[in-house]
């Protein structure tokens, strides 16, 4: 069998085609991609306005959306932040974590992305037990969580398994960071082994549009993992995330311990390399542009985050020139809107810069779909044959949208003109509904009453 969607216009091959019929076999997978058809088939469901690849999201923290709107009151920085941060961590178990990622995941898909890499560092229990003990069917508790929550949304994921040995360099763990840490790095890559073989059992990588669970691996940071540890993650097969220079503190703690930026250690250790992405990339030098640019490595921006943080505006253009994929991230979800992120990078390009037209419409599609697609190595971000039916609508008749030219529309829609979103062929959300779980703002109240924080 095989499902049917005839779109009015769509994003194809880098440009904007108009009647396009796209033929999904049972799998979820694109078997044709025809266009010019100008009237739609009657067994093919009519997508209206402007249909875009599904975006990638390509750097979540999933808990991190719990502190939307919690902490503006007293200003602060981005390490008091942090500890409001660790307050939350320290409330989740495997069973409101799935709740709490469910509702997550429904409203990523909401605001445009159909696949995320899930930066995962809360693995064990608050006193850093692992769970499961003798017990295999309990081990990997919080990573089994955030599969499920993300498989039951119809999101794909890529679970980047981050590996969190130190609270800074050469600084043990404090007690809320206990949860995060596998004691050694030989404990982390045992237990990253141990997980990726149970994943590839309980969720087994099929044909594009039907494989939503994928895991991958993480540095959390230079801050906390040693140098000495870096060079076991170039022997790694698939892709390798890490926090890089989003902070001037982690510059400099980084020149007082090895002398060299944090990419320059990372370099040192042979784990920049095409499979690598830097997520931030704020504070770089020349050379640190130069040597992830030579490298072909992929770097995740997420700049509402990097600007509710007040991070800083990280040197998108000049990455890019240097050879660079860029990606996005929505990193603690201040918004979940695939559109604004990219306007956001777009906007603090010009701010910077003084210069408009930084990333073309063109590049910033791109950024959103096949940046991150290849930062995640997953089989999406085209409309193409043999890439999962992933896709979303955008409303070309809102007050936002309306008179928008052709691809500029990515500049003036924001999430609340997603008409509707599809995965693997099956539509997820229709109007800001999930189409299976249904409201998303009951979803959230069922996260914060999990977390006892309803009030």
């Amino acid at each position: 069998m095989s499902t049917r969607f005839w779109c009015e216009t769509a994003w194809v091959d880098g440009l904007v085609a108009t009647g396009v019929l796209l033929t999904a076999d049972d799998t979820g997978t694109l078997t044709s991609v025809e266009t010019g058809i100008d009237t739609p088939p009657t067994i093919a469901e009519v997508v209206p306005g402007f249909t875009l690849p599904g975006g990638v999201n390509a750097h979540s923290h999933a808990f991190h959306r719990i502190l939307r709107g919690r902490t503006h009151g007293d200003g602060g920085t981005f390490w008091t932040w942090r500890e409001v941060m660790y307050s939350v961590a320290a409330k989740l178990s495997p069973e409101n974590y799935e709740t709490v990622a469910r509702a997550v995941f429904a409203e990523m898909l909401a605001g445009g992305y159909t696949s995320v890499g899930e930066f995962h560092y809360v693995h064990h229990a608050p006193d850093g037990t692992p769970y499961g003990g003798d017990d295999s069917t309990r081990a990997h508790a919080m990573e089994r969580a955030l599969a499920r929550a993300a498989a039951s949304a119809g999101m794909r994921i890529r679970l980047l398994d981050t590996c969190y040995l130190t609270g800074g360099i050469d600084t043990d763990l404090s007690a809320e960071q206990a949860r995060f840490g596998d004691g050694t790095i030989d404990g982390y890559m045992d237990r990253h082994e141990a997980l990726s073989e149970a994943f590839a059992t309980e969720f087994p990588v099929g044909a594009p549009g039907e494989s939503f669970v994928h895991v991958g691996s993480a540095i959390h940071s230079i801050r906390a993992v040693p140098a000495a540890n870096l060079p076991r993650f170039a022997d790694l097969d698939g892709p390798v995330h890490v926090h890089l220079s989003e902070q001037p503190a982690e510059n400099e703690a980084s020149q007082a311990a090895y002398g060299t930026t944090p990419t320059q250690v990372l370099a040192r250790s042979g784990v920049v390399a095409s499979n690598l992405s830097a997520v931030h990339a704020t504070h770089l030098s020349e050379d640190d542009i130069a040597t992830l640019g030579g490298a072909e490595a992929s770097i995740v921006m997420c700049p509402c985050t990097e600007a509710d943080l007040a991070d800083g505006i990280g040197p998108a253009r000049e990455l890019a020139d240097a050879g660079a994929t860029i990606s996005i991230g929505s990193d603690q979800h201040v918004v979940l809107d695939a559109l604004r992120e990219i306007q956001s990078m777009e906007a603090g390009e010009r701010l910077r810069s003084g210069q408009r037209g930084r990333f073309s419409p063109a590049e910033l599609i791109t950024s959103l779909t096949e940046g991150g697609a290849r930062s995640l190595d997953l089989p999406v971000g085209e409309l193409a044959v043999g890439k999962a039916c992933d896709f979303i609508a955008v409303a070309t008749d809102s007050m936002r949208t309306y008179g928008s030219a052709g691809e500029q529309i990515i500049l003036s829609a924001t999430s609340a003109d997603v008409s509707m979103t599809v995965s693997g062929a099956q539509v997820r959300v229709r109007d800001g509904v999930h189409t299976e779980l249904g409201p998303i703002s009951e979803l959230y109240r069922a996260a914060f009453a999990a977390l006892g924080m309803e009030d």
